[in-house]
């Protein structure tokens, strides 16, 4: 995608092969910044603080971290040692064990000197197909968004509604949720999109809002609480959000505050669409009441970052001194609550037939997982 006319993706090898660098998210929207990442260590804690977020970039951050460790010590207790302090980053996302169970599955037949090289290679892999994921995502997106356009009978912009960030910031490009939306605007069709401010990290004020006015799309800003008036009152033609894991049964896990949004979206007859790339189903789990879902630390709730009016980026309480806060990350929608996944192999049913209508071979067992 574009910043200030220059391609970027989110995650990229330097050149001289011993490191990465990545946008350090935590300072967007008002300053964008590069960090370099050189070792396991350094890639943990960009997952860990969110220099890094969104699960298939979580994924492709790992799969270098790793990558990296290998440089050090590429024995079998490296790899173990790697895979164990990567793991434990984030507990929610699934596509960080996905990519990590890959490697390791590559790397432990090789000889310990080949397996620098070949994960590094890997790494770059994972990074390229999800692009091409991403980009698939967004081409089956784009014919609902066609068909919504047209059903509208008139020429009035699209109106879609989505929640945290799950555009190209969240992967290694396009995005997942936004991917459409990008398309849908590079293709001559006029969308607005609403902007859920997505509490307490706001990754839909810093992050989502930052890129569609980066590529030009229309967009407002809302407080996470207006979806539901906006639904009542005939503003929004269709919500779509992404997912940092999704059940065999269609269950799927997304930023704290997307399940009240479908809830809203199913009282209103407003469709409802969960965007998602194969990495991303835990085809392990059937219902979502089994996902752990992380609990962040309480100051994300209590402390609030912004530019002052002299353009100093500054930390503010909002909450009492003695007030305790509860930071739950994600939230759970039942798949009764979605109306299609949209996925890298097409549209299906949010429920087991439609998942493994589209991915067949799970059925036995084996494919992607």
């Amino acid at each position: 995608m574009q910043v200030d006319g220059r391609h970027y993706r989110t995650i990229w090898p330097t050149a001289d092969g011993r490191a990465v660098e990545v946008i350090d998210q935590r300072r967007l929207p008002h300053a964008f910044e590069i960090l370099r990442l050189e070792d396991l260590e350094s890639a943990a804690r960009a997952i860990e603080t969110m220099v890094v977020r969104g699960a298939p970039l979580i994924g492709a951050t790992a799969a270098y971290g790793l990558a990296l460790a290998m440089h050090v010590d590429a024995s079998d207790h490296g790899i173990a040692s790697a895979y164990d302090r990567l793991f434990r980053t984030r507990p929610t996302a699934v596509n960080l064990r996905w990519a990590l169970d890959d490697l390791r599955q590559r790397l432990l037949p090789l000889v310990p000197g080949e397996r620098a090289a070949a994960a590094w290679r890997r790494a770059a892999e994972i990074c390229d197909e999800d692009v091409e994921v991403c980009r698939r995502i967004g081409e089956a997106g784009l014919e609902l968004f066609r068909k919504a356009y047209a059903e509208k009978g008139e020429k009035k912009p699209l109106r879609v509604l989505t929640h945290c960030n799950a555009g190209w910031l969240a992967t290694v490009d396009w995005g997942t949720a936004l991917a459409p939306i990008y398309m849908a605007h590079n293709d001559g069709m006029p969308v607005e999109v609403w902007v859920d401010e997505t509490r307490p990290r706001n990754q839909g004020a810093a992050l989502t809002a930052w890129e569609l006015g980066r590529h030009g799309v229309r967009h407002r800003l809302i407080v996470d609480n207006v979806g539901g008036h906006l639904m009542q009152h005939g503003l929004v033609d269709l919500c779509i959000v992404g997912t940092d894991r999704t059940t065999a049964r269609g269950d799927v896990c997304n930023k704290i505050g997307t399940y009240l949004k479908a809830l809203a979206a199913k009282a209103n007859n407003i469709p409802f669409y969960v965007a998602l790339p194969y990495t991303t189903i835990d085809w392990s789990v059937e219902n979502g009441a089994d996902i752990p879902i992380e609990e962040r630390d309480g100051r994300e709730v209590t402390h609030i970052w912004g530019k002052d009016e002299e353009g100093v980026l500054r930390e503010v309480q909002i909450a009492p001194d003695e007030t305790p806060a509860a930071n739950y990350a994600f939230d759970v929608t039942p798949a009764e609550l979605v109306s299609a996944l949209i996925t890298d192999r097409g549209v299906c049913e949010a429920s087991r037939e439609g998942l493994e209508e589209l991915f067949p071979e799970r059925q036995a067992g084996v494919g992607p997982a």
